[in-house]
């Protein structure tokens, strides 16, 4: 398995990020991970084949959102909050607070987390 790359934070720019975040299995990941917690990739129960959740997972990395970390053959994934905030100050927030609203989200696509 090739190494995970993630883009500098001065490298992200808002239309990559703003279409990552514009599909709703994609946002409800961002929802899902917007609490902190790390993941394993198997503790995500999307109602989705596992390789389109591959899929979703790249290009939410290649947006610069998420960050995945290897660990033998597991592999994990974290919102890069920090990152995202001191690139575009509030968009995160205020995107989930829309999205919470409207008929896209983790509710909405069977998204959750399999981790107690």
């Amino acid at each position: 398995m090739a190494a995970a790359t993630h883009p500098s934070m001065e490298s992200l720019n808002l239309p990559t990020v703003l279409h990552a975040l514009a599909d709703p299995i994609r946002l409800g990941l961002v929802r899902l991970l917007s609490d902190g917690e790390e993941r394993a990739w198997g503790d995500l129960d999307a109602p989705i084949a596992n390789s389109t959740l591959s899929y979703h997972l790249k290009v939410l990395r290649s947006a610069g959102i998420t960050r995945t970390r290897e660990e033998g053959k597991r592999c994990f994934v974290r919102l890069r909050n920090d990152d995202l905030e001191d690139r575009f100050p509030g968009l995160l927030t205020t995107t989930l607070t829309l999205a919470s609203g409207s008929a896209t989200g983790i509710a909405e696509v069977g998204l959750h987390s399999t981790k107690q």
